[in-house]
């Protein structure tokens, strides 16, 4: 199930998500990502920054592997609680390293964020995660949505 044309505007608007892994015992490992949203996909890269770990030694890299369901939280807060708003996205999560939509999703994310040209992304796996159902609160049902 796509997200409504409002909830994906506020997707696509959002600069930081949470991604959401479980590992093979079934605890859940949660860390702050960078992304893109495009087609009923979430793509984001396994960049350089604050790494110490080669990207398959990475908990999440390890959790996809073994377990690719996974989540992405993306929420707005505000002081006014009647604008408070999230999206959660669930699907599947696999690596892209090379081919035709790692590149794609490489340009993305490389546009969105200006970053990327002083720490290139080229080389670096990308994780992409097929939406298969959307959970939303506040996108779309109220005149917040209007905001992003």
């Amino acid at each position: 199930m796509q997200p409504t044309a409002e909830v994906e505007r506020f997707v696509r608007f959002q600069q930081v998500a949470r991604l959401a892994t479980v590992d093979a015992r079934g605890r859940p490992h949660a860390v702050p990502i960078v992304y893109v949203y495009a087609a009923g996909h979430v793509y984001t890269p396994i960049d350089l920054k604050h790494k110490t770990a080669l990207p398959a030694r990475l908990q999440r890299v390890r959790n996809i592997l073994t377990n690719p369901q996974v989540q992405v939280l993306i929420d707005q807060y505000d002081e006014n609680w009647d604008r408070l708003v999230y999206v959660q996205l669930h699907g599947r999560a696999e690596l892209l390293e090379r081919g035709s939509e790692y590149r794609r999703a490489l340009h993305l994310l490389e546009r969105k964020y200006p970053q990327y040209a002083q720490l290139p992304l080229a080389g670096r796996p990308v994780i992409k995660v097929t939406v298969e159902r959307t959970v939303s609160w506040g996108a779309g049902e109220r005149s917040v949505s209007r905001r992003y």
